[in-house]
């Protein structure tokens, strides 16, 4: 048997809309393969019609709550299904309350998340979630959530314009206010618009390393023996370029990378913490 993860388990309730303990068990069943997991649900009625899977996971927000004084906040992302109940008052103080409540909780996941006990009520995250369901007559979900604290630095987050796409950044700075809340504005900016997906070299697969390496070695077979290190390393340069933040092409400068362009606003001291990227669509 695959090793099922809660993040399969979780996607594959996302794709479908069946139950997370059916999903789990499909995934069992078919030794982790998404694609016959799917197929199992099929089979057996509990996979939702397409249309109205898409109806579900189509629609909602990406909402960010941060402190007063940026030291700490939460982004989370709450489907549904019409951009109506998205844009009702009701939507908007569910999110306010879960992203604050997030905030403090450090949730580790959705399914953690869902679990820990609502403030001031004898419920959970998942009643609490419920009731409002109750109320807009929609089914809503938390498709992601994160939660940061920097006491060395300054939390931001950028949500676009479609409140589908958002962005919270952390750096760890001693610079003044001001020039903190301008980089990490435009932090934020770059991360939306280049979505890096790692922050480091380290996190990038050593698979994925290996084969990129592979197929350079390939392209350099006829150049010297003592050179062709040297010249897989550069074009290294540019897969990581791609890939990791702080090795990226800086938004407002691409002739910079990231991480120059940290050190040059706000100090050779200064780190980038973390960041989190969600969209719904």
């Amino acid at each position: 048997m695959g090793n099922i993860t809660a993040t399969m388990v979780r996607e594959l309730r996302t794709e479908t809309g069946a139950a997370m303990m059916d999903c789990k068990k499909a995934l069992e069943a078919t030794s982790g393969d998404v694609q016959a997991a799917k197929d199992h649900l099929r089979k057996q009625g509990l996979k939702t019609a397409a249309k109205k899977a898409e109806r579900e996971t189509s629609e909602g927000r990406v909402y960010a709550w941060v402190r007063d004084d940026h030291k700490q906040g939460a982004l989370v992302s709450v489907s549904c299904e019409t951009d109506f109940v998205a844009r009702t008052d009701d939507f908007e103080a569910m999110l306010t309350a879960l992203a604050k409540f997030a905030a403090g909780a450090k949730p580790a996941d959705v399914d953690s998340f869902y679990t820990m006990a609502w403030p001031g009520a004898e419920e959970t995250v998942e009643e609490y979630i419920k009731q409002v369901i109750g109320k807009l007559g929609e089914n809503i979900r938390v498709t992601h959530v994160a939660a940061f604290e920097n006491p060395a630095g300054r939390i931001d987050s950028y949500i676009h314009h479609n409140d589908k796409l958002g962005v919270m950044v952390s750096v760890s700075t001693t610079a003044a206010a001001d020039k903190a809340a301008a980089f990490t504005k435009d932090l934020g900016l770059h991360i939306a618009f280049h979505n890096p997906p790692y922050m480091s070299r380290d996190q990038v697969p050593a698979e994925d390393v290996a084969r990129e390496r592979e197929i350079h070695r390939e392209t350099v077979k006829d150049k010297p023996a003592d050179m062709q290190d040297k010249i897989i390393d550069g074009k290294m340069g540019k897969f990581y370029g791609e890939l990791v933040l702080p090795e990226q092409p800086w938004v407002k400068d691409d002739k910079k990378k990231v991480e120059k362009v940290l050190a040059e606003t706000l100090g050779a001291d200064a780190t980038l913490a973390g960041f989190v990227r969600f969209d719904i669509g």
